[in-house]
């Protein structure tokens, strides 16, 4: 076996883990991190490939960005697991009726392809190149291109919109009122008249004395 075939398959086994461990794992912010665990195995993969640019792309963009992002998301919603698992057994079924019918259509649409397999790559070296795929997702993909921003765009403002909720266990207050705020509003000056007690507690005391 040749070295790039075992880093093949430690690759490939190590982002089927990391892959189970994300739907099996109890905590959310461990399930995260098993997530970026399977985008750097993926882009390992995508190196041997020989495809730098998607490898970097993945690495810069889902781990360095997304998933820092989801992870902090995780962390500050501050989700109870517990309230979430009951009745987890009762979607068993359909889950499974679901996945079911996912690995059927994934395995008839690779059995198809395996069966029409071309030995012969047409102008492989360009297969990861920027230029060609910007030529691609410019022309071809456009639309698609356009409809996958405006979802990273609706999910960055409900991720913003969560965290900004107003909570009983936190404070919180108005970005939009702390700007407008004046000096006037924060100082107020208040004049009181002088008030000197040390000649009248000076007579107390001697009032004190004088008593016995």
């Amino acid at each position: 076996m040749e070295f790039k075939t075992a880093l093949f398959y430690a690759f490939s086994a190590i982002m089927i883990l990391a892959a189970t461990r994300v739907i099996t794992a109890r905590n959310p912010v461990h399930a995260a991190l098993f997530l970026v665990l399977a985008f750097f195995s993926a882009a390992g993969i995508w190196m041997l490939l020989e495809a730098e640019f998607l490898a970097i792309v993945l690495v810069l963009v889902y781990v360095g960005a997304v998933m820092v992002l989801f992870l902090f998301v995780v962390m500050m919603l501050d989700i109870d697991t517990d309230k979430m698992r009951e009745g987890f057994w009762g979607y068993l079924p359909l889950a499974s009726f679901v996945g079911v019918i996912i690995v059927l259509e994934m395995a008839a649409v690779l059995w198809r392809s395996f069966l029409s397999f071309d030995q012969q790559v047409s102008n492989a070296g360009n297969i990861g190149g920027t230029k060609e795929l910007g030529l691609l997702i410019y022309t071809k993909y456009i639309y698609g291109f356009e409809i996958a921003g405006v979802i990273l765009l609706v999910a960055i403002i409900a991720a913003v919109a969560l965290t900004l909720r107003k909570r009983k266990d936190t404070k919180h207050f108005d970005p939009a009122d702390a700007v407008r705020v004046k000096r006037n509003d924060r100082l107020k000056i208040v004049k009181i008249a002088p008030v000197t007690t040390r000649g009248q507690d000076a007579a107390g005391s001697a009032e004190v004395k004088e008593a016995p």
